[in-house]
C-alpha cells in the first residue's frame, strides 16, 4: 500500500526567514491523521534565507537528522560541538536526556533542507552529534545508508532507533529495488526530480507513505535525488 501526499497538500508555514511545509503535523500545523509514521515523527521541508537560522532551543528523547539539499548549515549546541554541513551531506543529533542547539544559514544564499525526527527507542542517553560527507557519486544507482540504528550499517551515523535513513541518485531509466519487508514501512521524498514507486508517480518533494510491501522497486523517470526513512 502506498499513499501518496502530494508537496501541495503539506501543511506549512511562512515566517519570512523561513519557508517550511510539513509533511506530519508540526508547530501549528495539525491534523490527526498526520500526526506520525511509525517512529517517524517530523519530516519537514525547510527554506532558509542567508544569514538568518533557528536561535538556540531545547529538545530531549528524539533522534534528529538534517539532510542538506543546497546550501550550508552551521549548527552549534550545549556540548560545544560545532560544525557546518554542506549540500548533500547529513547531520545528525541524539537528543537523549536534553541539549539545546542553534543552527543557522551563515552563507549568501538560501539553504534547502529536510529534516527528519524519528522516535528513539528508549528515553534517555547522553546526548550526542554528529555530522558525515555523503558524496552523491557515491550514492549513483543505489542507496546508500546515510544514518541507522541497526547494527549493520556500521557506515552509518549512528541514531537510536529501529529505523534507518537512505540516499540514492538515480538517471532516468535507472530502477532499484529495496528488500522492505512486509513487517516494516518506508517513508520516500524525491528531494529533486520524479518517480515511480510500485507504480505509482512520486514528483519532487512529494511523500510516499509505503506499508505492506515486501520490495520497493523504484525506477526514475527523470534524474532523481531521493532520500528514504525505513523504520519498524
Amino acid at each position: 500500500m502506498i499513499e501518496l501526499r502530494p508537496f501541495a497538500t503539506l501543511g506549512g508555514a511562512d515566517h519570512g526567514w523561513l519557508k517550511a511545509k510539513h509533511h506530519f503535523s508540526f508547530a501549528a500545523y495539525h491534523d490527526p491523521k498526520r500526526m506520525n509514521f511509525g517512529p517517524l515523527r517530523v519530516w519537514n521541508d525547510d527554506e532558509i534565507a542567508p544569514e538568518t537560522g533557528f536561535p538556540p532551543h531545547p529538545h530531549a528523547n528524539m533522534e534528529i537528522i538534517t539532510y542538506v539539499r543546497t546550501g550550508a548549515i552551521t549548527h552549534r549546541d550545549s556540548l560545544g560541538n560545532t560544525g557546518r554541513t554542506v549540500a548533500g551531506d547529513v547531520q545528525v543529533m541524539s537528543a537523549g536526556t536534553g541539549i539545546k542547539h542553534a543552527e543557522y544559514n551563515m552563507e549568501k544564499e538560501t539553504t534547502t533542507l529536510f529534516q527528519i525526527w524519528i522516535l528513539p527507542t528508549r528515553d534517555g542517553g547522553q546526548p550526542a552529534w554528529g555530522a558525515k560527507p555523503f558524496p552523491k557519486g557515491d550514492r549513483s544507482g543505489r542507496f546508500v545508508t546515510l544514518a541507522s540504528g541497526l547494527p549493520e550499517d556500521t557506515d552509518a551515523l549512528p541514531i537510536r532507533s529501529d529505523a534507518r535513513v537512505l540516499g540514492a541518485n538515480l538517471r532516468a531509466g535507472e530502477t532499484i529495488d529495496y528488500p522492505l519487508g512486509l513487517s516494516r514501512q518506508a517513508y520516500l521524498v524525491p528531494a529533486v526530480g520524479a518517480v515511480e514507486v510500485n507504480g505509482v508517480r512520486i514528483g519532487a518533494r512529494d511523500g510516499a507513505a509505503i506499508q505492506h510491501e515486501a520490495v520497493i522497486k523504484i525506477t526514475a523517470l527523470v534524474d532523481s535525488e531521493i532520500v528514504m526513512v525505513d523504520a519498524a
